[in-house]
């Protein structure tokens, strides 16, 4: 059965899968997909989203697309640039905003008779971010929001479904934004509401039967949520055809492969437990930048799957764990993107393998890999766990990579994250971990001056890690774990606490 979905066509705007996140949160699915890319426009397309974007519709070499092929066959709604662009290309005009016009304004004309605006507040406040303006609209659009600054703040095409907005919904500064998605969406596009983390999970175990029949699937697990939610889709579709392999690169947290291996043992998972801490090591020695590790990483994972699954008889399907935010980073709308770290479960499979591959949580966000998990009786255990990075420690431990600087890392991490379980945070961050610095401090533990490692400890919230906050630990709290890991782990006299927010930086250091 096909399934209804909003199709969002990307213009480079930073916000893009935040509408995304939004209209799934009205239990709608959606997909984004670059405005140079387009899809096949199928039935159970049930309207479009322009997204925002850097560029200016003024531009000569301005991002477009052929809306003809969408007007009036289904409900449009163009944010920010895509209203510009609706604006721009049937007659209107857009200037350059005399001021830029960034952050909370709040709306001061607003058409409650259009079904776009239905239930919106007079003076509702609205989130705006953009350097252009619409001066005037064409002839058959109508103003229907206006700021005391943006005249046009919302427009409707007359007698037809599509809508312009100058302001972002997608934001929780726009108070009532997902009551707009909603009437555009719900409302507009009449879209039933009804997908969920169990019809995702019904739906997807009967198209995997239908796909893989009596095939043999390898999939390697990582103790993760995304691998463990995969390898439990698979499971129920094939049962023992699906055989699973958890390689220890030796760059795993404190215990964590018995841990593992152990957590799988109630989900009735076929899985293989594979100790190559010295291959890895080999790999890594004498490397220190971050591209060439998550490389030498990645090659030798290959290496050491490709030798156990070749153990395994007529197998012809790599499962993989990867989610929606891999796929949408691994695109751009101006083709690949630039590199910002390089996935380590997009792409990269060696032709040698020659085995087809299959992602099914391919289309969803973590929070969202986490419900379908849960509908499927996965432990609290693994559901809960923080990410963790596919190359492990080795992008935590800045510089080149030692079996000593492991262990060291290990324990402090270990302390770090047990005191966040003991105090009751564990829950209420997204992702924590320690980073091992490349710089010695001096100290001074009894009567004796050291000079000893610097650790630097992380812990963000977010929803997707898409965008992170840093989190905003009790002091008491960082001071008594700081003690303790001054304490108990030899060689670290000095511990720092990570203040950045993402962007601009990143959750991970390297």
């Amino acid at each position: 059965m096909a399934t209804e979905q909003i199709l969002i066509l990307d213009f480079g705007s930073q916000y893009t899968q935040l509408i995304a996140r939004r209209v799934r949160e009205l239990n709608v699915y959606c997909e984004i997909h670059p405005y140079n890319h387009l899809p096949t426009i199928t039935p159970d397309v049930k309207g479009i989203i322009l997204s925002g974007s850097p560029s200016s519709v003024r531009d000569a070499d301005a991002p477009d697309v052929h809306l003809a092929a969408f007007r009036h066959k289904m409900p449009l709604l163009g944010i920010c640039y895509g209203a510009q662009l609706l604006a721009h290309t049937n007659g209107g005009e857009v200037k350059a905003s005399a001021i830029r016009e960034y952050g909370r304004a709040k709306l001061g004309t607003v058409d409650g008779e259009s079904p776009l605006l239905k239930g919106i507040d007079p003076h509702s406040q609205v989130w705006m971010s953009h350097a252009d303006t619409i001066t005037s609209v064409p002839e058959n659009f109508s103003i229907i929001a206006s700021t005391d600054t943006v005249h046009v703040a919302a427009f409707q095409v007359d007698n037809e479904p599509t809508y312009g907005i100058q302001f972002h919904p997608e934001v929780t500064h726009s108070l009532q934004g997902k009551m707009l998605l909603h009437n555009f969406v719900v409302d507009i596009c009449g879209c039933s509401q009804n997908w969920t983390a169990e019809s995702f999970a019904e739906t997807t175990i009967a198209q995997l039967k239908q796909k893989l029949g009596d095939d043999k699937v390898v999939l390697g697990l990582s103790g993760g949520v995304d691998s463990s939610v995969a390898a439990m889709l698979i499971h129920q579709a094939i049962g023992k055809n699906l055989y699973c392999i958890f390689v220890d690169n030796g760059l795993l947290r404190k215990d964590e492969f018995l841990g593992v291996l152990d957590s799988y043992k109630t989900l009735g998972l076929n899985v293989k437990g594979v100790d190559a801490k010295d291959q890895f090591y080999t790999a890594l020695a004498g490397l220190t930048d971050p591209e060439a590790k998550r490389k030498a990483i990645g090659k030798t994972f290959i290496d050491v799957f490709d030798h156990e699954a070749h153990l395994i008889e007529g197998v012809s399907w790599l499962g993989q764990g990867t989610i929606y935010p891999d796929v949408i980073e691994s695109v751009s709308v101006k083709g690949p993107s630039a590199t910002i770290k390089s996935h380590h479960n997009v792409g990269g499979l060696p032709d040698f393998m020659k085995l087809k591959v299959v992602e099914p949580l391919n289309t969803l966000f973590k929070d969202e890999v986490r419900a379908v998990g849960r509908t499927l009786g996965l432990p609290d255990a693994i559901l809960g766990r923080h990410p963790f990075p596919g190359p492990g420690l080795a992008i935590r431990i800045l510089g080149d990579i030692t079996p000593e600087k492991v262990d060291i890392l290990q324990q402090v991490d270990a302390l770090f994250i047990d005191g966040l379980k003991r105090e009751g945070l564990y829950d209420k961050v997204w992702q924590a971990g320690a980073m091992l610095l490349p710089v010695q401090s001096v100290g001074v533990m009894g009567d004796e001056r050291t000079y000893e490692r610097v650790v630097a400890l992380r812990a963000v919230t977010s929803v997707d890690g898409m965008t992170a906050d840093w989190a905003h630990l009790p002091y008491e709290f960082l001071a008594d774990v700081s003690n303790e890991i001054i304490n108990r782990v030899k060689g670290v006299n000095r511990v720092v606490y990570d203040i950045s927010s993402k962007p601009p930086a990143t959750i991970e250091w390297e």
